[in-house]
């Protein structure tokens, strides 16, 4: 049964709040918790389940996921059996590689959904942080004779008033009604944008729905078949907390959620790794004068400053004197001496140049874009 799953990866639809952390790079390549990226928490969890065939829908705006992809040997996801199927986006001259909506993406990859051999398909988006256990899901998806099974969460944190998909579900697991971007959500159950479905079911589906005019899953699709009652939609609720990447303060708050042991202990489990693209680099040096205090320190940093509840990704150098509290600072970006930050987003290759002083409110940090020295 736990072989009999094909993974699908959708790597999201443009998330405008996210504002610069996503204009180079699709919200999967979204770089988190000091080394790694969103997708590869997806990636892990489906390889747990022993998914060994993952497709990965592109859009544009892709070339910062392929490279951190590459040819998949850091998930052996490069084998003859085992495989990741990069799907790019179709592009022309009136279609810049942004899909509608998910339907739109499975259309234009349905040759994958046809080639596959396994028997049940996980579709996913990728902008929610989570862990679960696929061949669990399945399981419950059997026991339940569902057609389709909707993944959904309690945690309240995910809730988002006049945004976000809400599910009515019954004692029994059946989900009866679902409600789209509500001022103010009715029902405790936040849809994942992950759902489990018979492979064949899917590809009928999609024909269907296309053919309708449908561009859009969840909206149009699936509310359709909840009314009409067409087929027998379960829900299975994703145990544990998650993290849901919709806007730049989201994106912060969960990182500095993650300067919390009991948080880290939730998503990393030493039987059940995640795994990312490896980058051989010295362990951090912290030199005479560092001060570092609760924070996330990835290899590779230099620090001679001072540190505090902050998220330092691979190579960034912390100078003489400067001070970065309740920061991330992304790969390779260097602070120079007597700066002082608080309350920043930095991207990657950015330099901070001496005695400079950025300090964002605490409930909108600002966000330094990628390579920029200021």
């Amino acid at each position: 049964m736990k072989r009999d799953i094909v993974g699908l990866i959708y790597t999201g639809e443009r998330i405008d709040q996210l504002r610069d952390l996503t204009r180079i790079r699709s919200v999967a390549a979204l770089p988190v918790l000091g080394r790694y990226r969103m997708i590869d928490f997806i990636l892990s969890s489906m390889i747990h389940s022993e998914i060994h065939n993952i497709g990965i829908i592109m859009q544009k705006n892709y070339h910062s996921l392929m490279d951190h992809l590459g040819s998949g040997r850091e998930w052996d996801l490069h084998g003859k059996r085992n495989g990741m199927t990069i799907l790019p986006p179709y592009m022309s001259r009136d279609n810049v590689g942004v899909y509608e909506g998910l339907l739109d993406a499975l259309r234009s990859n349905i040759g994958f959904l046809r080639r596959s051999k396994e028997r049940y398909i996980a579709v996913t988006d990728s902008h929610i942080l989570f862990s679960v256990q696929y061949e669990k899901m399945l399981a419950h998806h059997l026991e339940n004779g569902a057609d389709i099974t909707l993944l959904y969460t309690k945690d309240r944190s995910a809730r988002r008033n006049g945004a976000g998909r809400y599910l009515e579900v019954d004692a029994q697991g059946t989900v009866h009604q679902i409600e789209c971007d509500p001022s103010i959500p009715r029902y405790e159950n936040t849809y994942m944008s992950a759902f489990l479905v018979r492979r064949e079911l899917l590809i009928d589906l999609v024909d269907r729905a296309v053919s309708a005019g449908y561009h859009h899953f969840t909206r149009e699709l699936l509310t359709h078949i909840l009314r009409d009652k067409s087929y027998k939609v379960c829900g299975f609720e994703c145990p544990g907390s998650v993290w849901v990447m919709d806007s730049v303060e989201s994106y912060f708050k969960a990182n500095m959620d993650f300067l919390v042991a009991e948080n880290r202990a939730r998503i990393f489990n030493p039987d059940k790794p995640v795994w990312t693209k490896l980058r051989d680099e010295m362990p951090t040096h912290y030199m005479d004068g560092a001060d570092v205090s609760n924070s996330l320190i990835a290899d590779g940093c230099i620090i001679q400053g001072r540190v505090e509840n902050s998220i330092l990704f691979r190579g960034v150098q912390i100078k003489p004197g400067a001070s970065v509290k309740n920061c991330i600072v992304m790969q390779d970006a260097i602070i120079q001496r007597n700066v002082e930050l608080a309350y920043a987003i930095l991207d990657k290759q950015v330099t901070v140049r001496e005695n400079t002083r950025m300090m964002g409110p605490a409930g909108y940090p600002l966000v330094v874009p990628k390579a920029l020295t200021i």
